[in-house]
């Protein structure tokens, strides 16, 4: 028995060293996670509707979810994957001795940390969210808010077993650990809602980051990497760990803090704009999870052997490969997003108690965020690369003037909305929201676009800085992309009221297949528009598609007509 579960760890520990077979599997990781969380939202949306209930449920998530940056980030595979590859090239007992160290001081200041945040929960929240206290909803809060700091501990154990497991190029059980989080939520949802209330969605979550933690266990065993805790620390490893990770700590709570600074603005606006700015997001964060994040994942252990060999012309190649390919997928998604939001919410969230008024604000929504997701994409991609070399400054700068931009921008546009009735107008026509709830929290997607692309113009203009050469291969890419996504996208709007009148809008089938069909059609039309201006990029994927299923070689393509 335990042979054969060994035998099992090993072929899901087999290593991946492509850049493209190690982003297409967490790609399809991420799409696997991704559904889990589209009917974990879905069940939200049914069970409680974008409302007051459900706001709660979200704004409980943010110091839990701010320690984890803060701290737990400290752990994160962008900051040990390198550390942990310049261990092991000095051998076995030399990473074993850096696993334990970090991994003791870590568990030591999680622990301590989430115990001071547990006494402090009440006033946190009462500082961040005023108005749900005003309500009575101030106690569901707080108790909600303390189940949820367990988040942040086994999550954090779960990044830290991830960066030794890739270090070994072993991507396939990081892979399949993230799609449990989401399964552990649903399970709460259906079982733990009915009878806890919001308190059993928290145990929910606990579950899930409990499945993330453990499925990391086994396989990190079997190398004999598994970490002990011991009060004996290295301290020169410790500082050196710290010196690099808390530049990125703090880049990463700049996100978090943008995210705070909206959504405490948004507990302000009309009951369930809480839960439209999340919902929303979640729905635009489908291209960034499969495209950006996967292939900035992908090729950071690539990038960190490139700087500590002082490779820049292999740096310099994997970048400009990833960049186009984010780019090259995730234009085309957007605009698909952008035509079809209102079958996409309405088939994803349009149940039981969310409304149609929701259903139309939370399309909107998406709509402005969806507009950032290839910029948040290539923002990971640049970050990435800083910290592969070890430049932790850049992106921190870069991320404190796009967080202070942002926040400032949401409030800026709030007050713009409620003082201009000619600006609220135009964003209600524009967008469709005439008649729904108060149109207000648009502003909220708003600032994080325009803020993403300002941050994605100082990371860019850094980067290229360095490699001037990185940008004309990939905006030649963005030409293409953007040229075929247009021309795709125009043709699946005008196959709408086509497949309006043959399926109907009546039913979720007759939603869904409208919606298919219409991005089937401008699916089609994009790869034709691709073929037809010879895209390097479509051309690399069939052949590594071929490949792959049908093993057919490169060689054999070139002999077929074209």
């Amino acid at each position: 028995m335990v042979k054969k579960i060994l035998s099992f760890v090993g072929g899901m520990g087999r290593e991946i060293t492509g850049l493209h077979e190690a982003a297409y599997l967490l790609a399809g990781s991420a799409m696997a996670s991704l559904l889990f969380a589209l009917i974990r939202d879905r069940l939200l949306a049914h069970s409680l509707g974008a409302s007051t209930m459900l706001d709660v449920y979200f704004a409980a998530f943010r110091v839990p979810d701010f320690i984890f940056v803060m701290v737990a980030s400290l752990v994160s595979t962008s900051i040990l994957v390198p550390f942990l590859i310049e261990s092991k090239e000095k051998g076995v007992d030399e990473l074993k001795v850096s696993i334990q160290s970090l991994f003791s001081a870590f568990s030591i200041l999680i622990i301590v940390v989430c115990g001071i945040a547990y006494f402090l929960m009440p006033w946190l929240l009462h500082a961040l969210f005023p108005n749900l206290f005003i309500l009575g909803f101030g106690d569901t809060l707080i108790s909600t808010s303390r189940i949820l700091l367990l988040s942040p501990v086994l999550l954090g154990v779960a990044s830290f077993f991830a960066s030794i497991t890739q270090i070994q190029n072993r991507f396939l059980v990081y892979a399949l650990s993230y799609p449990l989080y989401n399964i552990g939520i649903i399970f709460g949802i259906i079982f733990f809602l009915p009878s806890w209330g919001i308190g059993g969605l928290a145990f929910g979550v606990i579950l899930g980051a409990l499945f993330l933690s453990l499925t990391q266990i086994p396989l990190v065993i079997k190398d004999g990497l598994f970490p002990r805790f011991s009060f004996c620390f290295d301290w020169g490893k410790i500082k050196r760990v710290a010196k690099l990770s808390i530049p990125r700590t703090v880049t990463l709570s700049s996100q978090q803090i943008t995210n705070l600074g909206l959504i405490s603005f948004a507990s302000f606006l009309g009951a369930g704009s809480i839960s439209i700015f999340n919902l929303a997001q979640n729905l635009q964060s489908v291209p960034l999870s499969i495209i950006g994040a996967s292939y900035s994942s992908a090729i950071f252990p690539i990038l960190a052997r490139f700087s500590v060999q002082k490779d820049r012309e292999g740096f310099l190649s994997r970048m400009i490969a990833a960049g186009k390919h984010v780019i090259f997928w995730s234009i085309p998604i957007t605009v698909l997003f952008i035509v079809l939001r209102a079958q996409i919410v309405r088939v994803v969230l349009g149940s039981g108690q969310f409304s149609w008024s929701d259903t139309k604000l939370t399309a909107a929504a998406l709509a402005l965020f969806v507009v950032s997701s290839v910029g948040q994409g290539l923002i990971l991609l640049f970050v990435r690369s800083f910290y592969a070399e070890g430049k932790t400054a850049k992106p921190l700068f870069i991320n404190i003037i796009s967080t202070v931009v942002t926040v400032l921008m949401g409030f800026g546009l709030i007050k713009l909305y409620y003082s201009a009735p000619d600006f609220a107008y135009f964003v209600q026509s524009l967008l469709k929201t005439s008649g729904a709830n108060d149109s207000s929290v648009l502003m909220l997607p708003l600032a994080f676009t325009l803020g993403t692309f300002l941050n994605l113009y100082l990371h860019w203009r850094s980067f290229a800085g360095e490699f001037p050469s990185f940008t004309a291969p990939v905006m030649k890419t963005a030409f293409h992309s953007i040229s075929a996504s247009i021309i795709g996208g125009y043709a699946s709007y005008l196959s709408l009221n086509i497949f309006d009148d043959i399926f109907g809008l009546t039913t979720l089938f007759g939603v869904f297949m409208q919606g298919l069909c219409a991005g089937i059609v401008g699916i089609a039309v994009i790869l034709i528009v691709l073929k037809v201006l010879k895209s390097p990029e479509l051309k690399d994927i069939h052949e590594a598609f071929a490949k792959k299923v049908w093993g057919v070689d490169k060689a054999s393509l070139d002999k077929l007509p074209s």
